[in-house]
Order: C-alpha cells, then structure tokens, then sequence
C-alpha cells in the first residue's frame, strides 16, 4: 500500500470515515457516530461526509447512506492525491 496523500483541508476524521465505510461497505453518519473510534457527532460526521463527496470519494446512496466511489478506494490505496482536487467551498457542501 502506497502512502496515502491528504489536501491541507483535510481532518484526520475524513480518513476514519472512508476507513469506516471501507470496512462496514456502507454507513450513515448516525452509525459512524456510535462507534467509539468517533468522536464526533453526527451533524459534524455528515458535514465531513458531504465534504467527503463534493471531492467525489462518497456518494450517497439512499438518504444519508454514504458508499464509497471508485476514487475513495484508490484514495485509501494511495492512488489518487487528495490534494490534486479543488477545496469544496461551503455553499457546495451544503446544497449538496
């Protein structure tokens, strides 16, 4: 496995929510906030899951139900540079 490369922007919760859901094969920011590895809440784990998105490493699949994408496990495999994508701005994370 290469060395995974983050964007200045990011938190290391980013990383354990796509470990998360590489793990589980999908969750929801509530499931993620009742595991004890978090400890954020699931407001903040949702906004991070829709930064998570704007950059396209989730998706979401059925309501608030995150799976990763092809680019979120290259991600986790060292693949792909987070930094090389833009920094979702806010008014794009929240629209969604």
């Amino acid at each position: 496995m290469n060395e995974r490369k983050s964007a200045y922007w990011m938190k290391q919760l980013d990383e354990r929510i796509l470990e998360y859901i590489d793990r589980a094969g999908m969750a929801t920011p509530r499931m993620m906030a009742r595991d004890r590895a978090f400890t954020a809440s699931s407001g903040h784990i949702w906004e991070r899951c829709q930064m998570l998105y704007c950059i396209r490493f989730v998706e979401p699949i059925y309501n608030d139900m995150y799976d990763l994408t092809t680019d979120g496990m290259l991600y986790l495999q060292g693949q792909i540079e987070a930094d090389n994508r833009l920094k979702p701005s806010a008014e794009r994370v929240l629209r969604g």
